[in-house]
């Protein structure tokens, strides 16, 4: 009796999805609407909103709200390709991400394999040290590292390679080889351009040691035995082995560094607002700079906009042809 339920319940269902105006793939698109929807109203609408200030005139806050602004169309993106400032920033802001993604690789794969390594005793601690700095909040991070690149005699940094001169000159270097202190960390702009890196890297390298370990100990140990027998040094073990199989993980993680680097504001902001002389001034802090000092609302969303565009591109060039999207859309 309870089998003739069943199958009577069944029947009831089979039926009632004939008699909807729905297919199988009509449900599955009714289904994963109201999480499109979600998406939209959060990411997309923001970003159509933005592009339409991006063709107004608006100059205070009061007309972006309001409507008070008007319709220039491509105006401020003419306005924003001869701007001198705006390549000045473009070429700052990819320098930097370029630079600074660089090293993020290299320190990150090499504590990574120093993680993994068999012979280094209490990984576990040393994993949980390295991801210490993920703990902190991003401002306090930033703050205490312009602490340390202070352009005082006596900052950290400015201590330490006064230290190092003293110990140099004991043992009668060459002046090539002592520092001018105190250096102007803050106030020169390649000197503020390497503490911008410097704490770029530290914000981003934990991420990419994880992921990198991660795949680290998905690379079977038979490869390298099978390659030790060959002959195999361990470069050539590292080139032909453990390289080819974290390629895939270390090129993910580096695409949303890159990505994350680009939006960068809080390190260049904190530090000295972009200086000397907007010389560091990356692009998300050209297009704050010049909406809330300069009041160009519409061209700080031309600027923002472009900004997006760059990401957008970058992203989809990576993945396209970093091998990322293999087998998607093959179903």
């Amino acid at each position: 009796m309870a089998s003739s339920q069943i199958g009577t319940d069944v029947s009831g269902l089979s039926r009632l999805r004939a008699a909807l105006p729905f297919s199988n793939r009509d449900w599955g698109l009714l289904l994963v609407a109201p999480g499109v929807l979600l998406f939209s109203s959060f990411m997309l609408y923001p970003i159509f909103y933005l592009f339409y200030i991006s063709l107004t005139d608006a100059t205070f806050a009061g007309s972006v709200i309001g409507g008070g602004a008007e319709l220039i169309g491509l105006g401020n993106y003419a306005q924003l390709l001869a701007d001198s400032q705006f390549w000045t920033s473009m070429t700052t802001t990819w320098l930097f991400v370029a630079v600074s993604l660089v090293l993020k690789v290299f320190l990150a794969v090499g504590i990574a394999l120093l993680l993994n390594h068999v012979r280094v005793a209490g990984k576990r601690y040393m994993r949980a040290a390295v991801i210490v700095p993920l703990g902190f909040p991003g401002i306090f991070t930033i703050t205490v590292w312009r602490g340390m690149f202070s352009d005082a005699r006596y900052g950290v940094f400015n201590t330490i390679l006064g230290r190092y001169n003293e110990f140099m000159s004991s043992l009668s270097a060459p002046e090539l080889l002592l520092f001018d202190v105190p250096i102007g960390f803050l106030s020169g702009r390649w000197e503020a351009f390497f503490a911008y890196v410097t704490t770029e890297v530290w914000l981003a390298y934990p991420f990419m040691v994880i992921i990198i370990v991660s795949a680290l100990q998905d690379v079977p140990r038979s490869l390298h035995e099978a390659a030790m027998v060959d002959g195999a040094g361990a470069l050539q073990r590292f080139r032909t082995v453990t390289l080819p199989a974290i390629k895939g993980p270390v090129l993910f993680a580096s695409i949303l560094t890159a990505a994350t680097s680009f939006q960068q504001f809080l390190i260049p902001w904190v530090f000295n607002q972009g200086g000397p002389s907007r010389q560091n001034e990356l692009i998300i802090v050209y297009g704050y700079r010049e909406a809330i000092t300069f009041n160009q609302f519409g061209l700080s969303a031309a600027i923002l906009i472009v900004g997006i565009a760059f990401v957008g591109m970058f992203m989809y060039v990576a993945v396209r042809y970093g091998g990322l999207a293999e087998g998607v859309g093959d179903e």
